[in-house]
């Protein structure tokens, strides 16, 4: 019987927490444990893993059958990630998106009153007009090796012009030039993230953008993070916008008395963050987003030679993100699911972030498989933001893995490397979109052109193609711009 010949009915509930600053979306589901071994009786319970005593939600029991492969309505309630409503969001963000291009700083500054409580004074101002951050030394050396492998893999990416001549006399080439004005989102809220700031500056940089306006959540006495503000500072921001939510993406796609308008948007938000993106994307300001983007999550595929402890705290790493991330573990025959339950238990009870991470525990799972070929299906099937494969010879896997934001190979690899300095990038695709979105990189900031150049030989070679093709569309002027050049040359 496949590891998966089991009905999994999910039990879930949600409720939206208002406000434009800091959001949850927390659904009620089950921290399952699928077995699919043929001892699994019907109507057996399996116990969920407990969160201490301060967990935060209630964890209801998953009834786990013995039977049939799972049909794929099934399978894709197992792996279903919390919902995200975003019309009603929608809803929320849109008078915010319209008073801000019709008051600009103004609207900003009452709306970062109302959500995050703090009186602006400014609300955007050129990078040198604050003070250089005093950092303790350690931070500073950390924040610095982060630097130089960002940089390091981003440069790394740097591209030749391509020129291919196609026939003789017909040169065609593709130019890269950066995008002019660009808007980095640095979230703030439950968790300060100067890893973001580096991750988004640094290929801005490398790439040449002229105008590079950092925004985020103002400290309850209206300053700038000291860390968010160094990071800015070294990679060469030339603009902070000291406001979060909804207000600061409108700031910078439509422009205000003091922030610069740019042409695309990108970085981690909550989903008002992500709903302003998509609605402003859609509109006058003609703004580009990086990709659309939803809680955090990691899955992991982990084999019985893996440690307990590591498959535990990598999933723990993703779950403290915030309630609505989500965790997936995939057990190979062999896993200890006692010891890693008992993992998680222990070590998510230790965290300082203990009710986020159980809350995001809620709606998790851990999922035992047959082996290689179902963890790669199920895999692909979910299209993680990021992979973490804890399995011997991680490296032989990579080739039938299509489908993930970031991937982690090998024991010794943990997700937190790539979330700050390894040098890849940890703005990723989640909620499923690595299916057809990739993550940040050097090409988010820049755009290509395409270039053609004829000689007088190569008009007279491609230009009666190019004229009878005109011809059947029934496009004469087509037509004509060749065949007045063709007879110039007769």
């Amino acid at each position: 019987m496949s590891a998966f010949g089991c009905h999994l009915p999910l039990l879930a509930t949600s409720r939206l927490h208002g406000g434009c600053c800091s959001e949850l979306i927390s659904l009620q589901r089950c921290f399952l444990l699928t077995t699919g071994c043929n001892r699994v009786r019907a109507g057996q319970t399996i116990r969920p893993v407990m969160v201490a005593a301060q967990q935060a939600p209630a964890t209801p029991q998953l009834r786990i059958c013995r039977g049939q492969d799972l049909k794929a309505e099934e399978l894709h309630s197992v792996l279903a990630r919390p919902r995200i409503d975003f019309e009603s969001i929608l809803q929320t963000v849109e008078p915010i998106v319209q008073a801000v291009k019709h008051n600009g700083d103004t609207a900003v500054k009452q709306f970062t009153e109302k959500f995050d409580h703090v009186k602006l004074e400014t609300v955007c101002a050129p990078i040198e007009d604050f003070p250089d951050p005093q950092l303790p030394a350690e931070t500073v050396t950390a924040f610095q090796t982060a630097f130089d492998n960002i940089h390091a893999f981003h440069e790394a990416q740097l591209k030749n012009p391509l020129s291919v001549e196609t026939m003789p006399g017909v040169n065609c080439s593709r130019v890269t030039r950066p995008i002019g004005a660009v808007g980095i989102y640095v979230p703030g809220g439950t968790a300060v993230l100067p890893s973001s700031a580096l991750m988004l500056s640094v290929p801005a940089g490398i790439a040449g953008c002229k105008t590079i306006v950092l925004a985020t959540p103002p400290r309850p006495d209206g300053t700038v993070t000291p860390e968010v503000l160094w990071c800015a500072k070294r990679a060469g921001v030339t603009h902070i916008l000291t406001a979060g939510g909804a207000q600061a993406v409108a700031a910078m796609a439509w422009g205000t008395e003091t922030c610069p308008k740019v042409h695309k948007i990108l970085g981690p938000g909550n989903q008002y963050v992500t709903a302003a993106k998509m609605a402003l994307q859609n509109s006058e300001a003609m703004i580009s987003m990086d990709m659309p983007a939803g809680p955090s999550e990691v899955l992991v595929i982990a084999d019985a030679a893996a440690s307990a402890a590591h498959v535990a705290a990598d999933l723990l790493s993703q779950a403290e993100h915030g309630p609505d991330s989500q965790v997936v573990l995939l057990a190979l025959p062999g896993v200890d699911l006692d010891e890693v339950e008992r993992q998680v238990s222990e070590q998510c009870a230790a965290l300082p972030r203990m009710e986020v991470a159980a809350q995001a525990l809620s709606h998790s799972s851990i999922i035992s498989v047959s082996g290689r070929d179902e963890a790669i299906k199920l895999t692909n099937l979910y299209a993680p933001e990021h992979l973490i494969v804890n399995v011997e010879d991680a490296e032989d896997w990579l080739p039938e893995l299509d489908n993930a934001g970031s991937v982690f190979l090998g024991r010794w690899t943990p997700e937190s490397v790539g979330d700050y300095a390894s040098g890849t990038n940890h703005v990723l695709p989640t909620y499923g979109f690595a299916r057809m979105y990739s993550g940040v990189s050097l090409e988010s900031f820049q755009k290509s052109m395409t270039v053609q150049t004829l000689s007088k030989e190569g008009l007279k070679r491609l230009g009666p193609t190019v004229a009878h093709m005109a011809d059947l569309e029934g496009l004469t002027a087509h037509q004509r711009a060749v065949t007045l050049r063709l007879q110039a040359l007769a």
